[in-house]
């Protein structure tokens, strides 16, 4: 059986309020300007892999780009920039890039020019 508790003290912090919301459980900011999430690098070599992907997608071909050492507000700012260099969709998901159709060379050649250290991945 829970053990009671008789103050506020004992929940462990704010989790609601009727003014912003829900609170981030980490940093007590209001969910929507939490900091702690986004300004995670994601270790690794340091090293953009780009490969083309098409199982699991009904037959589509998918570029998809993983390794791009930048906090998630940047990488978002780089998906868009390289959707737009390719002329198609794509989306950004758990750090990965993916990119609409097969432009392997293409953003290769893109983020070596914008300074990354890219390789082609997979066969």
């Amino acid at each position: 059986m829970a053990k009671k508790t008789t103050s506020l003290a004992g929940l462990g912090g704010l989790v609601y309020s009727t003014d912003t919301g829900r609170h981030c459980p980490e940093c007590g900011q209001p969910v929507d300007a939490c900091v702690c999430k986004r300004t995670l690098i994601p270790e690794g070599d340091g090293i953009a892999r780009v490969r083309r992907e098409s199982k699991g997608r009904g037959g589509k071909t998918v570029t998809t780009i993983s390794g791009v050492p930048l906090a998630e507000t940047e990488l978002k700012e780089l998906a868009s920039a390289l959707k737009r260099r390719c002329g198609t969709g794509g989306a950004l998901k758990d750090g990965v890039i993916e990119i609409q159709g097969e432009h392997v060379q293409l953003l290769i050649d893109e983020l070596t020019k914008r300074g990354f250290q890219a390789k082609k991945s997979g066969g």
